[in-house]
């Protein structure tokens, strides 16, 4: 069978949307649209090209080079594929990403129900329910995609449609003047904040399913795979962005609901219970569990994918087991002090996955030199190691004085021009090398 239907490509994009769109995308554009006021627009184009574009490149990327990350990556050396993917599952999957869904959606779900006296029971209880019901969804990866395309991303959608609409409809409050940090450039810093969600590195976690999904269906050419990915992506940006614009514009009408709001959770919290009252909370409880919940699926079975082929000892079923129980320990116990090590560590890889996946593209145009590969990555994760270090508050004063004069360095991305200017270098090498060896 060679044949990708109409119908399973809309299902297969409404499973990218699902496994993108976390409880932290759904409380981030609300934020956004609150403090740029009168500049959302410019500010949700600059973000939705990086928290929405970049991570569907990063899914075609994978597509296009192979069956999984480590394909991609072993471009630069084979020691680095398997290193990274290693860490990047780790990181984005039980020891961070994994845990948080449940407790984000405990904390606007249930919490706001429960009183503090309860809240610890409620929680155990509550995360035991969750990974449950994850474990149950992702030891049979090959309905995935018929789970989410037919019944749980139509329900998100539903759901969240109609808190916006509602919120279209009869709009809490009026937009103000835009606020720090969005008076100034709102569109740059708008991009800066899209490539802070990391959605990136989830991507290429996230690609192993997508590859999958289609193999399952028989097709096996990695051309095809590469244009179905695209076609199903396509779908999957198209409602990520009227998502992401219906959020932000709620965000400009909340000041007088939520003013002062700390994250983007409280505004859509108030915003829910301002515009339909405690069914508000309830509705809005829902759509950020189905969010979380299909993104703890899409994460635990892209680990369990990955660890049971690149360790065959270990089978997909006793992965899915591992991470779930492990990821309940986490989220009950150590999940604060594990954010403060783990995000460190995703600043760290972040410009590593966007060097990946930029440079892929142009494998072609400088043919496919791993120097290109390895001079740009190094450049690259040099520049984010230092900012990892920083992140963990660690002295690098010497350094930090030094990179500091690098190019968008204080706006958190100067390892950009650094990976270009060594990626030519790179590709001069490789041309040099090449020619010696003819």
């Amino acid at each position: 069978m060679n044949d990708f239907s109409n119908k399973e490509t809309l299902k297969l994009g409404l499973l990218m949307f699902a496994l993108f769109f976390g409880a932290g995308n759904m409380i981030f554009p609300p934020l956004v649209g609150q403090l740029a006021g009168g500049n959302v627009w410019i500010t949700i184009a600059g973000f939705l090209i990086t928290g929405v574009g970049l991570p569907f490149l990063g899914v075609v990327a994978v597509a296009m080079s192979g069956s999984q990350l480590r394909d991609l990556a072993g471009k630069a050396h084979p020691l680095f594929g398997i290193a990274f993917t290693i860490i990047v599952y780790l990181a984005i999957g039980p020891f961070f990403g994994v845990p948080r869904t449940a407790t984000v959606s405990f904390e606007m779900g249930l919490a706001p129900f429960i009183s503090d006296s309860a809240e610890k029971m409620a929680l155990l209880l509550f995360t035991i329910l969750f990974f449950a019901i994850t474990a149950w969804l992702s030891l049979k990866p090959n309905k995935l995609v018929d789970r989410f395309g037919n019944v749980l991303t139509p329900v998100l959608l539903a759901l969240v449609a109609f808190i916006v609409t509602v919120g279209i409809m009869k709009p809490a409050g009026t937009s103000g003047p835009p606020q720090e940090p969005y008076i100034q450039n709102p569109f740059i810093n708008g991009f800066i904040e899209g490539y802070l969600t990391m959605d990136a590195i989830a991507a290429l976690v996230f690609g192993i399913i997508v590859i999958n999904a289609i193999k399952g269906k028989g097709i096996s050419d990695r051309k095809a795979i590469a244009a179905i990915t695209v076609k199903s992506g396509a779908i999957a940006v198209v409602g990520l962005c009227l998502v992401y614009v219906g959020l932000a514009y709620l965000g400009t009408t909340s000041r007088l609901v939520a003013p002062n709001a700390a994250n983007g959770g409280e505004i859509l919290t108030q915003l829910a219970y301002s515009l339909l009252g405690p069914t508000g909370q309830v509705l809005l409880g829902a759509a950020v569990f189905l969010a979380c919940l299909t993104t703890s699926v899409g994460l635990v079975s892209s680990c369990a994918a990955f660890f049971s082929s690149t360790f065959p000892k270990l089978s997909y079923p006793l992965v899915v087991v591992i991470v779930c129980v492990f990821s309940t320990f986490i989220a009950n116990i150590g999940l604060t002090q594990l954010i403060s090590i783990t995000l460190p560590v995703l600043i760290g890889i972040y410009p590593l996955a966007i060097v990946l996946i930029t440079i892929s593209f142009f494998h072609k145009w400088f043919n496919g030199y791993r120097e290109v590969y390895l001079f740009a990555l190094a450049a690259a994760g040099f520049v984010g190691f230092f900012d990892m270090l920083k992140a963990f508050g660690l002295p690098i004063a010497p350094v930090a004085d030094a990179l500091r004069h690098l190019p968008l360095y204080e706006e958190g991305i100067g390892w950009i021009v650094p990976a270009i200017v060594f990626g030519i270098i790179g590709f001069v090498i490789g041309s040099i090398r090449k020619g010696a060896r003819q």
